[in-house]
């Protein structure tokens, strides 16, 4: 049976397996896993069986939706699906069921994708650890906030799944289970029916196996109607040749702040990149980005404030310790700090902007491997990029002595999908690492 969305997808076209197959060899793995890895908020295998029957049955009639047809697919617990509750991690909105799906669920959900259920997220998608675990190590983080998507991916239980990423939480989770990403530009898909945490930086992305189901999945999410950029043909996005990519590594504060191990590992995807003829060249980051993480902070904290106050002042039982100090952190911020810290915005991704020179930049994706369960790991390598809008692919590249993953992001300009999508083609080719099968799942 196929592993990959794409694979998949070749498998259902030609007739050598139908999403009935593709189902229940889903429902398998979750049978098989999920009591360990708690990924799912709730699967509903009747809905996804009925589904997987309709779809298999239209493709009898010759009626093919595209690549997407009859594919499994879950669906973080922030984005509202049809007759679903959207809990948010939330006990009190557990019963809270969507009279409509989210934009960017309706349009999954008519390219042919079948829905499994909704994965576990964070609180609100914020920074409480959740109750997944890391299926490389029951120990470790899977990454926040969209946990149980990254670590559905990562054991098989889905083709794909959706994510959302104010701070890290779509790269972060990824890498740390070793599975591939990708957050678009920021107002690349349209975020109603989706739980804000802070609406200015919340990007809606996506998980898979590899770059080209990744691109498979976003090109269904987009559409020309969203924004002034229309979306490319990503899913058929060529692999770029090597001689004519000029990667850029960005020093300063990914050097400082990453593990010896993600350091040594960065540093062996470069050798690895020179050897095949790209060029990669040392940048340095504009001089405002030193004050990035500090900035994004502020921003998160009085935008997640604005949504929240009203049910924090009715209901502060109902959010986890992590979640209500962003929350009284933003309470006290005042309105010239956060208009300055606007400018800010606006003038990083300005820099940026002129900064270019470079194909994509390249950076770890995550400071080091998963630590501990107690945390969601720290997002310092995925920030900047929520704060300034810009595309991230991340991919894994190897994993650590004792089986973590760790993997790298390419950082691609605002609106250039396009072109990223070739880069990472390009580099998985030559430095992405199958991680395997998690332990959990019966690998090594």
């Amino acid at each position: 049976m196929p592993s990959t969305l794409h694979a998949a997808a070749e498998a259902v076209r030609q007739g050598q397996v139908t999403p009935i197959d593709l189902v229940e060899q889903c429902l398998e793995r979750i049978d098989r896993c999920e009591e360990r890895v708690r990924a799912w908020v709730f699967v509903d295998k009747e809905y996804a069986r009925a589904e997987a029957k309709r779809l298999t049955d239209e493709l009898r009639q010759g009626q093919r939706r595209g690549p997407l047809h009859g594919i499994p697919i879950g669906v973080k617990d922030i984005f509202d699906v049809f007759d679903w509750p959207t809990a948010a991690g939330s006990r009190l909105w557990a019963h809270s069921v969507a009279r409509r799906d989210a934009t960017v669920v309706k349009r999954l959900r008519q390219a042919g994708a079948i829905f499994l259920g909704k994965t576990v997220t964070t609180q609100y998608a914020s920074f409480d650890p959740p109750p997944t675990r890391n299926p490389w190590k029951l120990d470790r983080t899977p990454g926040g906030s969209s946990s149980g998507s990254a670590a559905a991916v990562a054991c098989g239980m889905c083709f794909g799944a959706f994510a959302s990423q104010t701070g890290g939480s779509i790269t972060r989770p990824a890498s740390f289970c070793g599975v591939t990403s990708v957050k678009p530009t920021y107002g690349r898909l349209p975020l109603d029916g989706i739980v804000p945490l802070a609406e200015s930086m919340d990007h809606p992305g996506v998980m898979a196996r590899c770059v080209r189901d990744a691109a498979i999945l976003l090109q269904a999410m987009a559409d020309a109607a969203d924004c002034e950029a229309a979306p490319g043909d990503w899913a058929h996005a060529p692999v770029a040749a090597p001689g004519d990519l000029v990667l850029g590594r960005l020093r300063g504060l990914f050097d400082d702040l990453a593990d010896p191990v993600m350091l040594a590992a960065t540093d062996r995807v470069v050798t690895r990149l020179r050897s095949a003829g790209v060029t990669v060249k040392d940048v340095a980051p504009p001089p405002a980005f030193a004050e990035v993480l500090a900035r994004h902070r502020v921003v998160m904290a009085v935008e997640a404030a604005r949504f929240h106050e009203p049910r924090l002042r009715r209901h502060p039982d109902d959010y986890g310790p992590c979640i209500r100090s962003l929350l009284e952190e933003g309470l006290r911020v005042s309105a010239t700090e956060y208009a300055r810290t606007k400018e800010h915005q606006r003038e990083l991704r300005a820099a940026f902007d002129r900064s270019r020179g470079v194909s994509a930049f390249l950076v770890p994706a995550t400071r080091g491997p998963a630590p501990d369960a107690a945390t969601t790991g720290d997002p310092a390598f995925n920030s900047p990029w929520s704060y300034t809008g810009l595309p991230c692919v991340s991919f894994p590249v190897e994993r650590t002595a004792d089986g973590l993953p760790l993997a790298v992001q390419l950082v691609g300009p605002a609106w250039g999908e396009e072109g990223l999508f070739s880069a990472a083609l390009m580099c998985e080719k030559f430095v992405g690492f199958d991680v395997g099968e998690p332990p959990v799942c019966g690998g090594q």
